[in-house]
Order: C-alpha cells, then structure tokens, then sequence
C-alpha cells in the first residue's frame, strides 16, 4: 500500500515517468555527478537518477516514505530529514528535485551560497516560482529571490509542466528550470542582506525599508542611491541585480 499524500509536507508525487527524460536532459547528468535530491516522494525520480550518476543524496522529511524509498540502488544515500534544518552535503554537483512547494523558494535561495559546489539546479516548482526566479526589474513577478537567483545563476532551460504528472494533481501549474552557477559577488552575504531589507517593506521607497529592517539610517541609504545613480524615491523593484551589488558596496 502507497503511503499517503501530506499536505502539510506540500507533497505531489511524480507519476508520469514521461517527464523523466525531460528533468536528464535540463539537468544535463553525467556519470561522475553527486546529486542532491530534496523531498524524493516515492523515489520515482531517485530511480532515474540512480541509474544515470556516481550518487544520489535524498533528503525526506516524511519517514511514513521510507518503504516506498526501501530498496533503491546501493549508490543512493536517503537521509530523513528536514532539508531547512539540517547542513546538507557540501559535494552534491548538481540539485535536482521535484522540490515540495512549501519549501521550495526557502531550498533553492539558501543552495545558492549554502552548497558551493552545485553548479547546476534542475527544479520542478510552482509556475508562478518559476518565473520569479529569472523575472525582470518592474514586473510583478521581480523580487528578492529574482536578484538573488540572478546573481548566483544563468537559466540554461525552463519546461511547463501538465498537472497530469502528479498524485494528486495539484491546483496549480507547475515548471522544470534549470540554471547555471556564476561566480557569486565576492560580497554576497552582503548583498543579500540588503536585497532581503529592501524587498521587506516593497511599497515603501528603499531607504525608508532599508531603515525598518535596520540594515542602515535613512540618509545613508540616501547618499549610498545617489552613489549609484539613483533618487531618493526609487524603490525596489526598480533596481537590476548588479545595481543592489552597488548599492551594498556603496553602503558599505
């Protein structure tokens, strides 16, 4: 018998093996790679990566899975834990996950600088993620995550994904993207301090969040936008992510 879906763990499990191939080809396996997978469900995509790389690491927060995770390839280590509590592996080369939605933006932005040894991610998530990932300064869809994800990657691929492939189907529509490591900003702690400040309080103008979140004093954030060429009233959404580079050097 089939363990139960959780909703609390935001799971949907893959059951159309059809996507498969799609999920190799985006995250572009090689037989030398130590993949990360967070939340494998009933293994069916642990499976197809067991058979195709050097190693699977499967961290899984829900132990009522772990008959279903039994018997997978000897090359395939399952770790029960929760994946935003725990450190994971610093030698995984790639992050390749049907990621559950409750955690996916959280796994993904903490990778970035958390694992320096991913080069690559292949991530199944809500649409309406996907697209914030690589979405532009202005729109609705930018925010932190946007210039974060833009500052420590390049995407390499992106796939619509039907409802159809998972149990239960969820009410959302889902996506594959797959992006590439570039360097990171030799300051990226930093930055992403003040990007997290600035999109905090995203209705008010960039110094007035910058001071809220106590990241530094209105005036400061003043001077440190017109060092980089931008007014008083600019507002987050406005600035590209090599502009909150800038600004965090110019904050100092």
């Amino acid at each position: 018998m089939l363990p139960s879906v959780k909703k609390e763990y935001g799971q949907h499990f893959l059951a159309d093996e059809n996507i498969l191939g799609v999920i190799g080809r985006l995250a572009e396996l090689a037989p030398y790679d130590v993949v990360l997978e967070i939340g494998p469900g009933r293994g069916v995509l642990t499976r197809y990566l067991a058979a195709r790389v050097a190693r699977v690491i499967a961290v899984e927060i829900d132990r009522d899975l772990e008959p279903a995770l039994r018997d997978l390839p000897g090359n395939v280590d399952v770790r029960y834990d929760d994946a935003l509590a725990v450190e994971l592996p610093q030698d995984a080369t790639k992050l390749v996950a049907n990621l559950p939605y409750n955690v996916a933006t959280p796994v993904v932005v903490e990778s970035l600088d958390g694992i320096p040894s991913v080069g690559l991610w292949c991530v199944m998530v809500q649409r309406e993620v996907a697209d914030r990932f690589f979405a532009q300064p202005s729109t609705k869809d930018y925010g932190a995550v946007s210039v974060l994800v833009q500052l420590a990657a390049e995407r390499t691929g992106f796939h619509p994904v039907s409802r159809t492939v998972f149990r239960p189907p969820p009410n959302v529509d889902s996506a594959l993207v797959a992006f590439r490591r570039v360097a990171l900003p030799r300051d990226y702690a930093r930055v992403k301090q003040v990007v997290t400040a600035a999109f905090a309080h995203r209705r008010k103008t960039l110094p007035n969040s910058l001071e809220l979140a106590g990241v530094a004093s209105r005036d400061k954030a003043v001077g440190a936008l017109a060092a980089i060429g931008r007014d008083a009233n600019a507002r987050a959404e406005a600035l590209g992510p090599p502009e909150f580079v800038a600004l965090a050097r110019a904050l100092g």
